[in-house]
């Protein structure tokens, strides 16, 4: 640093240019680069009032990072470059000028490696800048370029705690916190053909989540496609703030509110495809964070054939259904599909002569004939309300979206006692760990034993692509390579199915999921385990024993049959 910053300014432009001619030549520059469209307009107006302001607004059209556009800027006006970490590291010299001064015209003096001042600039062509920065310190000062947010960051960390001049804040940004602006630019064209774009480039790739993440280096969009994410460019040309505002505002948040997480929901046609998406805001270090599920109304027939079950397990699933009472849990992580296999059983149990009432968070799939509640805990609508109030509405049929808390689990269990068929989920990694679970939130064993018919545990697995999916022979260094693939129960020479790649599957080898299961059916022999000190490794023995096909054993199914591959089973389920 001490090198870069010995040196003088070496501008190739005459003082007598200004800062404007010198933001379009600079403009012209990029386009040659491609790093600017050739469309696009250069700001105008924005240099009369602080040339850096001009060169910000150029850098939102380009298509370069902060650190990157810094970069071409050193180069083209011939100044050394100096990086965030430099800039905290150096003897600052902040405690010499105002503020307001330093925010509103974005530098940063500082003391140089050799003991010299010097000043960090987002723009060189800003000679005002550097003659007032000349005239505190008493003598001429090199100047080095850094990008617009090192010098931000670099001034909150300087001058963030020093409260003497709250005005100097408020105006530098004054620009951000205008609302009405923020909005009128969130309904702009750009904007909104961007985040529309992003929509439809979600939809056309199956993705089931879209998350929006601003960092240093710039805002970031990846895509779950198939429960990994996947990497896409991010909006070109639009400001990542004015983005979340637009999300904000199909969603109905508050888009002044940036320091507290917020939640929404809308209704939104895409392309040809109607869908409900759930929006989750999350303030970060750099902005704020967006997660945005897409759920499509019209996701196709639910049935048990389309889940991936087992013949068996299918067979042990029906006749739970016939049952007339008791709970029957389904068991997992997040986003392992059970909402789906929740779905799926109502609509095969939704019959005219049954009265069936949900209470979800979110409701993610419609049912013509199934009273389905939204939960609502800042208005006092939690699972538990939900449940108290169901028993008084002469339902057959209660579903609850998940077993949180004591009391929900308590009052599922008084429902199932009570002559009603109760569905639920519960976070846990297999079938027999749902009992000592519920245990764990306080349900009686003589009530757990008198109510619980069945837990069904699942997990995702990628299926292959059936148009580039390849089939070979296991070898020896397959066993080397994975020592788990002999205890899965693969031999040698064995037929597997590998992914390979191809344009149906966008090179990844898999298109859609497919559930992997274990039915565990509480028979006597796992009914007489339930107590006070229940052990689920003893529970998941006895049902193995009497013909319970584990999740692992089910994905090896899946992968014989050509469904998945090895590699996918392992990735999801644990060996045991």
């Amino acid at each position: 640093m001490a090198n870069c910053l010995s040196l003088a300014i070496l501008h190739r432009h005459g003082s007598n240019i200004m800062p404007a001619d010198l933001t379009l030549e600079f403009a012209n520059y990029l386009r040659d680069k491609n790093h600017l469209n050739g469309d696009s307009a250069v700001p105008n107006g924005a240099a009369q009032s602080g040339g850096n302001r001009a060169l910000q607004k150029l850098w939102e059209l380009t298509d370069l990072s902060a650190n990157d556009f810094a970069d071409e800027v050193a180069a083209f006006f011939r100044v050394p470059r100096i990086t965030l970490q430099d800039l905290l590291s150096a003897q600052p010299l902040t405690e010499r000028f105002s503020q307001r001064f330093l925010r509103e015209m974005l530098v940063f003096p500082f003391r140089s490696a050799g003991g010299e001042p010097a000043l960090a600039v987002a723009d060189p062509s800003d000679h005002a800048a550097a003659r007032a920065a000349a005239i505190v310190l008493g003598r001429d000062v090199p100047i080095a370029v850094a990008s617009f947010e090192d010098i931000e960051t670099a001034l909150d960390q300087r001058l963030g705690n020093d409260v003497a001049a709250p005005e100097a804040r408020q105006s530098s940004y004054a620009r951000e916190d205008d609302i009405e602006s923020l909005r009128d630019l969130a309904s702009g064209a750009p904007v909104v053909r961007a985040v529309s774009d992003l929509l439809e480039k979600a939809v056309e790739l199956r993705a089931s989540d879209i998350h929006i993440e601003p960092f240093r280096s710039g805002l970031t969009v990846r895509l779950r496609i198939d429960g990994l994410l996947r990497a896409i460019p991010p909006p070109a040309g639009v400001l990542p703030q004015a983005i979340i505002s637009r999300i904000k505002i199909l969603s109905g948040l508050n888009i002044a509110e940036r320091r507290l997480p917020q939640d929404g929901a809308a209704q939104l046609h895409v392309g040809k495809t109607d869908l409900d998406i759930r929006v989750a805001i999350m303030p970060t270090q750099h902005g704020e964070s967006a997660v945005i599920r897409l759920l499509p109304t019209d996701r196709g027939l639910l049935a048990i054939e389309r889940l991936g079950f087992l013949p068996p397990d299918e067979r042990k699933l029906r006749d739970l259904l016939k049952l007339p009472h008791g709970m029957i849990v389904v068991t997992g992580p997040t986003g392992s599909g059970k909402t789906t296999t929740l779905a799926t059983v109502l609509s095969i149990l939704n019959e005219p002569t049954r009265k069936i009432l949900t209470i979800e968070d979110p409701v993610e799939y419609e049912i013509p004939g199934v009273n389905q509640s939204q939960a609502k805990p800042n208005i006092g609508l939690t699972f538990a309300a939900a449940m108290r109030a169901f028993v008084r509405q002469d339902p057959d049929v209660i579903m609850v979206g998940e077993v949180r808390d004591s009391e929900t689990a308590h009052i599922a269990v008084h429902a199932a006692l009570t002559g009603h068929l109760v569905l639920t989920t519960l976070h846990t990694e297999t079938a027999a760990a749902a009992v000592p679970r519920l245990l764990d939130l306080g349900v009686e064993g003589f009530l757990l034993k008198s109510t619980l018919r069945a837990v069904i545990a699942q997990r995702l697995v990628r299926q292959l692509c059936d148009r580039c999916k390849v089939k070979r022979d296991i070898r020896l260094i397959d066993f080397a390579d994975d020592p788990r693939l002999r205890a899965l129960g693969f031999k040698l020479g064995e037929a597997i199915y590998e992914p390979k790649g191809c344009e149906r599957c966008g090179g990844t080898g898999y298109r859609g999921r497919v559930g992997v299961f274990e039915v565990l059916k509480i028979d006597e022999s796992v009914r007489g385990l339930i107590n006070a000190q229940t052990d689920g490794n003893a529970i998941d023995r006895a049902a193995v024993q009497a013909g319970m096909t584990t999740m692992v054993d089910d994905g090896v199914a899946k992968c014989r049959a050509g469904i998945t591959s090895a590699s996918e089973v392992l990735r999801v389920t644990t060996i045991r």
